[in-house]
């Protein structure tokens, strides 16, 4: 199984294993979501460091992504556009994110661009060809020496104070947004009864 996990701040590449299931309706968490966001406060919970308050404007962010890149990218090691990068499929300005990191500032702005954000971005995706889910994610985050200071604030990230956080899932890609200025606004959880249609698997 083909995986793949990338950090716009680090930038560092790795493969790993995983597994997801598409959201709910834009703005709203679907389970898995919710879950993935759980799971992020209980490890950084338990490393010392405080909750990230749900950030509907990073969720909206994360959860667009997500579904752009399981509908209109081809996922190839060989391709020189990485998952960093945005169709033109959508109401946002497309890129092409490649290794060198000459497109970086498209991603910093994309939650300006789609959800007016205040601040830049900071985004961890993962892709799984059986579909991403909350513990795999996690799991494989963790394992990355790119992606796990971020989370905790470890390294280059000791000094940063993450104040908003967004979530997105849908297909075989898992999406987290970092901020550090304040969102007033709370993405809602999913309802306990989720139509099926809207809780499509891959």
């Amino acid at each position: 199984m083909k995986s793949f996990v990338i950090l716009i701040s680090v930038l560092i590449l790795q493969g790993f294993t995983f597994t997801s299931q598409k959201p709910a309706t834009e703005g709203i968490l679907s389970k898995e979501e919710q879950k993935l966001y759980e799971l992020i406060m209980e490890y950084r919970k338990s490393k010392g460091l405080p909750p990230i308050a749900l950030s509907a404007k990073l969720t909206k962010v994360a959860q667009a992504h997500a579904r752009d890149l399981s509908e209109n990218y081809k996922f190839d090691f060989d391709n020189k556009c990485n998952p960093h990068s945005w169709s033109k499929n959508g109401k946002w300005s497309p890129c092409c994110y490649t290794n060198d990191h000459k497109e970086a500032k498209c991603m910093w702005d994309k939650p300006r661009e789609i959800a007016d954000y205040a601040g830049n971005g900071y985004e961890i995706a993962y892709y799984s060809s059986k579909g991403a889910t909350a513990e795999e994610g996690l799991t494989g985050w963790k394992a990355s020496p790119a992606h796990n200071p971020l989370i905790v604030n470890e390294g280059i990230w000791n000094q940063v104070q993450w104040k908003a956080i967004g979530i997105g899932l849908y297909g075989e890609y898992g999406i987290v947004w970092f901020g550090e200025v304040e969102d007033d606004a709370t993405p809602a959880p999913a309802p306990k009864q989720a139509p099926a249609s809207k809780r499509r698997s891959s």
